[in-house]
């Protein structure tokens, strides 16, 4: 079994910001699986997909960001599920708007809810998909911009990342982790217009 995390915050107020880019991805593999997750089992909104060979467990964390490692902590000893068998999605900065970087294992960077799972689970090593919301414009404070709404214009590029996210987690899920590193790691320039 696989568990795959979807980072945001839960609550009305926060869906559609540039910080539940997790969530929508999860959403978005949810309805390509045909599950819906819900209640609140592991501190998630949760559901189980068959994908053969085996199941995945998808996970939502209802803690919010800053918490996220108590969520993951309790999913992964709740199900038996090895760190190296979960892949978490989750925003960045650091990444322009319409691109994706999968990452095998490393350093949770600044992300607090990457920081919190790292710190409950002890381990860097474990594969993640991270969705560009970037460049951080100038005139805003972080904490402000990822809380803050994709704009009309940015949604196609949006969709684009959700769209490349979603092909890198099935890739990951059939063993092909080293292949959706080599097609995703690489920049992905917006075309003018967009």
């Amino acid at each position: 079994m696989w568990l795959v995390v979807g980072l945001g915050n839960p609550g009305e107020e926060y869906e559609g910001t540039r910080h539940n880019a997790g969530f929508m991805l999860a959403e978005r593999a949810a309805r390509a699986w045909g599950v819906k997750p819900r209640g609140r089992t592991f501190r998630a909104r949760t559901a189980v997909a068959r994908r053969d060979p085996e199941d995945v467990l998808l996970a939502l964390p209802q803690t919010f960001m800053n918490r996220s490692g108590l969520a993951v902590r309790a999913a992964l000893a709740g199900r038996g599920i090895p760190p190296q068998r979960l892949v978490v999605v989750y925003d960045d900065l650091d990444i322009p708007l319409g691109e994706i970087r999968v990452r095998k294992s490393g350093s949770p960077g600044t992300h607090k809810g990457m920081l919190s799972i790292v710190n409950e689970i002890g381990t860097r090593d474990f594969p993640r998909i991270r969705i560009g919301i970037g460049p951080l414009p100038g005139r805003w404070d972080a904490s402000d911009f990822v809380l803050a709404p994709f704009g009309r214009d940015e949604r196609p590029a949006l969709a684009r990342s959700l769209e490349e996210a979603e092909e890198a987690l099935g890739m990951i899920l059939d063993g092909g982790l080293e292949r959706a590193m080599s097609r995703f790691n690489r920049r992905n320039p917006v075309p003018a217009g967009d």
